[in-house]
């Protein structure tokens, strides 16, 4: 009986010792093929997987290029600097947990948190609030910028304080001169790309290429040695000097200002070139705007365009010198000829008076231009007749785009030959029914200031240093050097001042000890709603050449509309402006005085 209970034991234990076997044999087995398969099936995608989530790829940010004048003083330049950032649900998470686990050794996380906050506070100063960051750290956000632009050494002082404070490289676009040139340079956008100016239409050459790395970085966030592949170096953009002069452009905008609060104008403007290469020296207007604020944060009253090349007008009496020089360059009159003036003319229908009354006057041909005679300009031009007139305009560069090299530069506005009618010629001549920009203007007068050629003006003298073929373009010989030094002495009478009837109706923009030339102008304006000439709202316009022994600048002045002339004093005249910024130009480029010239004979029988 014994025996047979054993027998049935041992069969039992037998049978459990080979289930047992059996499924130590299966979980092995299963195990093998498990290893198996990861090891020869699944371990390329496993090491494709572990390698991608220590493989980090990194881009290299390009520097954007500066901005400088011609002097090498800088305009535009950028500035590394980094971005403070926070995870405020991930971090408080783990601040949580490990005091938790260990609430002796590591730091209680509301204190900890209060601690971030008071001394970012105390680093940055006045930058941040410690209360707001404080909000920041223990907001529902899951990330947030605590600073920007911070200083990359104060930026280090505090994440190597605090791990839990991280740090983006961020690049600050700065503008060292505020409002300098600001209508030129324009600005860029929170990306750093050029929105408006040549920031925006040099954008490509500023900001240069990015570059790339790849590297594993190990689980606790370290790069590992010897990682770092595939590296494509950044390329920064290229610097770009400009043909401004930081002081004459800072002088020449302030004079603007001043000009536009003085007069009453809607806007006032100034441009002003070498009279030798045609480079654009400054070019500013009345309320320009601050860079470094972006394009949304300016005055809304902020003018954030460049009107001297976008915005056409009807110029009046400067235009007249394309008359005189055509005139003395085909040889239909001299500087001296008197010419018998009445005080209207009557053209295809059209009846055009001078702007003060007068019966049959003798001046002669320098004093229809000192004195700005419609009438008298009007029967030079009748000598030349329409179709010389009309190439003379092409000469001088109007209609056309002098390619400067700005945004959004306008060819203004002249009828085509074809559609002139009797009463074009009759507006033309004197500056009416044709429409330019302040610097094609300009560019009319730096013709003759260099004896008959014209350079097309130009801002950008080099990239990166490297020639720039498009500073010095090809000039056209608008006259020649004998016509444009007669016109140049001859335009010295609207700047000559006297108590008779040998004064110009420039006297207001003469400096004592220099000769210099120009013309006054007064245009017109149309009014938008009638398109009819408005009877009393005006261009005011000036051309100057200075000085006219030895040309060194032009300086040319529009004024919308004025109240009062441009220093505040009765009439509306622009020559004041012309005045302050001449001699500014002289003085500072130690211009010598010029010798003494005889007078000019502007009325004869006196």
């Amino acid at each position: 009986m014994q025996s047979g209970i054993k027998a049935g034991l041992d069969t039992t234990y037998l049978r459990r010792n080979r289930f047992g076997g059996a499924v130590i044999l299966a979980v092995f087995t299963a195990i093998a093929v498990w290893l198996a398969v990861v090891q020869f099936v699944e371990a390329p995608s496993l090491s494709r997987r572990a390698a991608d989530q220590r493989e980090v790829y990194e881009v290299l940010p390009a520097t954007r290029g500066s901005i400088v004048d011609r002097n090498g003083q800088p305009i535009a330049f950028t500035m590394e600097a980094k971005s403070l950032t926070f995870q405020p649900i991930v971090v408080r998470k783990q601040l949580e947990d490990a005091y938790k686990k260990d609430p002796k050794t590591a730091p209680e996380p509301t204190q900890r948190l209060k601690d971030i906050a008071h001394d970012i506070a105390q680093v940055l100063g006045d930058k941040v609030d410690e209360n707001t960051l404080y909000g920041q750290l223990t907001g529902n956000e899951p990330f947030v910028y605590l600073a920007r632009g911070v200083d990359p050494a104060k930026a280090s002082e505090i994440t190597d304080k605090y791990s839990e404070v991280g740090a983006e490289r961020q690049s600050i676009r700065n503008y060292p001169g505020g409002s300098l040139a600001a209508n030129i340079v324009g600005t860029t956008g929170w990306d750093g790309r050029g929105l408006i100016g040549l920031e925006s239409s040099l954008d490509s050459v500023l900001a240069g290429k990015d570059g790339s790395e790849v590297y594993d970085r190990g689980s606790d966030g370290v790069v590992i040695p010897g990682s770092t592949r595939d590296v494509h170096p950044a390329v920064n953009g290229s610097k770009v000097t400009l043909t401004i002069d930081n002081d004459i452009q800072f002088f020449v905008q302030q004079a603007v200002q001043q000009a536009y609060k003085k007069s009453g104008a809607k806007a006032v403007r100034a441009v002003v070139l070498d009279a030798k290469t045609g480079q654009v020296l400054a070019m500013a207007n009345n309320n320009t705007f601050n860079p470094a604020l972006g394009v949304a944060n300016n005055p809304p009253n902020a003018d954030l365009g460049n009107p001297s090349v976008t915005t056409p007008f009807e110029p009046g009496s400067v235009n007249k010198i394309i008359t005189a020089s055509a005139v003395i360059d085909n040889h239909l009159t001299t500087p001296t000829e008197v010419l018998q003036v009445p005080g209207d003319i009557h053209l295809a229908g059209v009846t055009v008076h001078d702007d003060w009354v007068h019966s049959v006057a003798p001046y002669t041909t320098t004093g229809v231009f000192g004195k700005s005679s419609n009438v008298g300009t009007l029967m030079l031009a009748q000598r030349l007749g329409e179709n010389r007139f009309a190439e003379y305009v092409h000469r001088f560069g109007l209609g056309q785009a002098t390619g400067v090299g700005l945004p959004g530069e306008s060819d203004g506005y002249v009828p085509a030959r074809s559609q002139w009618s009797g009463g074009t010629f009759a507006n033309l001549p004197i500056g009416q029914g044709l429409s330019m920009t302040l610097l094609q203007m300009t560019d009319m007068y730096q013709a003759i200031a260099n004896g008959g050629l014209r350079i097309p003006p130009r801002i950008i003298e080099s990239v990166d240093g490297g020639h720039n073929p498009t500073t010095t373009p090809q000039g056209v010989q608008v006259v020649t050097p004998e016509a444009a030094h007669t016109v140049l002495n001859m335009f010295r009478a609207a700047l000559q001042c006297d108590t008779g009837l040998q004064r110009g109706t420039g006297c207001s923009g003469a400096i004592p000890g220099y000769q210099l030339s120009g013309k006054t102008g007064t245009a017109q304006q149309v009014n938008p709603v009638t398109h009819a000439y408005y009877d009393s709202v005006y261009n005011i316009t000036f051309a100057g050449i200075a000085p006219t022994n030895d040309p060194r600048f032009v300086v040319g002045i529009m004024m919308d509309a004025p109240t009062r002339s441009s220093d505040g004093s009765g009439g509306q005249s622009a020559a004041p402006l012309f005045h302050d910024i001449a001699a500014y130009l002289l003085q500072k480029m130690a211009v010598p005085l010029s010798p003494a010239a005889p007078k000019l004979l502007l009325q004869a029988g006196w």
